[in-house]
């Protein structure tokens, strides 16, 4: 009889492999390990068949699998890392998959760095959890049928998304189940900080994948019935007048260092229109509140407004300058803690707006350190966007990009979610169900990466927090495309 587990691990001939597989044979579960390689002159380890590939997360790579998986459970390790199982922790991966149905199950981990144990946490899977990046923790129980059934049709020859395609495939079909255990330990192998992690997803050395990644999810999303074609509504300019044609909107709290360039990179805009500069001062103690009022007394277009509720986070400060009577016709983004690029960058936004005929106009930006040297992977343009496909593939990745600006009159309908991550791109992903998205593909903004960012250095809770707060977004707006597709 076989015994219930057929293993898949990555061996790039590191001598942790050894220990990992030693780990797998001494739970007595495991039928056959194989080792997943793309170098085929290393001898494969002992008790252990060596499968070459061309890539770990390629198509043909899971036919591989899925040919090999002849055991109930396949346990895939989707990381180049050292695993050690914890107590029984296959037979609770078993039980839980036993009492689910589950497609595939994942659970928490400890991260081991320098023999330091700390707790990695993940989160649970919900429908909208379409984005690439998803972190379900190195360590896969796949129920081996429903892997099957999965790539039962073929499967596209992905270069790069074949686990990807994978994990969708097998959540149209069954449960992807998060035990909130920690059930084993990874050596900890990246060590940047998490906002140096915040743009692998649009380095332009990746554009294949994300190319590739695009069409993977727009398949999905036809399958699921969330997928929309391209035809959108039209703006219709509103009969009533603006006093401004532009304001750039900036919510500000304890930025006390960079508050002034922000101020004065709008400030010296050249337009043919008059805008206007609403900052929402979200009561700051650092002396932010005293620089903005020296500056409102020297220049008549900066609005500097105090709140009345105290319980505003930015989402919310934006629908204070939205609301405003002094808003102009297009609400312009800007953080406290960046600068619009050159004098221009107004003048581009709105030209874009007139020119599309769109809701919102998303440009693009380049990466500095406070100091505004350049930093990698340098401007980010987001030119995997497109026309037709561009609302779709936002259900993938995790940002629209920057600056953001909005139609005002479409914007005060659908009000800004009360919040201080996100709210930027769960209105644009509301704004795109409906109306084109326009884009400006040259830099037109400077985003400073500092320590002082909020999302600088989050610990693990905090990434969580905010990812499983994006993913909801995104499970508001599938189950809002399937309604909108009579699904």
């Amino acid at each position: 009889m076989l015994k219930p587990v057929v293993a898949f691990v990555p061996y790039n001939g590191n001598s942790y492999t050894q220990q990992t597989v030693d780990e797998l044979i001494k739970t007595n579960l495991v039928e056959k390990i194989y080792l997943i390689s793309g170098d085929s002159s290393l001898k494969p380890l002992s008790n252990c068949e060596l499968l070459n590939v061309d890539n770990p997360f390629s198509s043909k790579t899971m036919e591989l699998i899925k040919e090999k998986s002849n055991s109930k459970y396949s346990f895939v390790l989707t990381q180049d890392t050292l695993i050690q199982l914890g107590q029984f922790t296959l037979e609770r991966f078993i039980s839980v998959s036993e009492m689910t149905g589950a497609g595939f199950i994942y659970s928490d981990y400890y991260d081991i760095k320098n023999d330091v144990r700390t707790t990695h946490p993940v989160i649970d899977y919900q429908i909208g959890s379409i984005r690439d990046d998803f972190n379900f923790g190195p360590v896969l129980l796949i129920n081996s049928e429903n892997l099957k059934i999965a790539l039962a049709d073929g499967n596209p020859d992905y270069k790069f998304s074949g686990l990807y395609d994978l994990r969708l495939k097998i959540s149209q079909k069954a449960p992807l189940v998060h035990i909130q255990e920690y059930l084993y330990s990874s050596v900890e192998l990246d060590s940047r900080k998490s906002g140096d992690k915040l743009f692998d997803y649009v380095n332009p050395k990746n554009r294949d994948l994300q190319i590739e990644m695009e069409v993977t999810a727009t398949e999905h999303l036809k399958k699921i019935g969330a997928y929309l074609a391209p035809k959108f509504e039209e703006v219709k300019e509103t009969e009533g007048k603006f006093e401004f044609e532009a304001s750039v909107i900036i919510p500000v709290r304890n930025r006390v260092k960079t508050i002034a360039d922000a101020v004065n990179s709008v400030l010296k805009q050249k337009t043919d229109f008059p805008f206007n500069l609403i900052v929402v001062d979200n009561f700051s103690d650092d002396g932010t509140t005293e620089i903005l009022n020296e500056l409102a007394k020297k220049d008549d277009r900066i609005i500097h407004v105090t709140p009345a509720k105290k319980d505003l986070g930015i989402g919310g400060c934006w629908n204070e300058a939205v609301h405003n009577a002094k808003c102009g016709k297009y609400a312009v983004q800007l953080d406290s803690d960046d600068i619009y690029f050159d004098e221009n960058t107004l003048t581009k936004v709105v030209a874009a707006f007139r020119k599309e005929k769109c809701a919102m106009v998303v440009g693009s930006y380049k990466l500095t350190d406070f100091d505004l040297n350049d930093l990698p992977p340098g401007v980010i343009d987001h030119k995997e966007w497109t026309p037709d496909n561009g609302r779709n593939n936002a259900l993938r990745i995790n940002g629209l990009g920057a600056p953001r600006a909005f139609y005002t009159p479409v914007l005060r309908e659908i009000k800004i979610p009360n919040v201080s991550y996100g709210e930027d791109y769960g209105v644009g992903l509301a704004i795109s169900r409906n109306y084109q998205i326009g884009r400006i593909y040259e830099p037109i903004y400077i985003c400073r990466r500092w320590d002082g960012n909020s999302d600088s250095a989050l610990n693990i809770p905090q990434q969580n927090n905010n990812n499983y707060y994006k993913d909801k977004l995104r499970s508001y707006e599938v189950l809002a495309r399937q309604k909108k597709n009579g699904k």
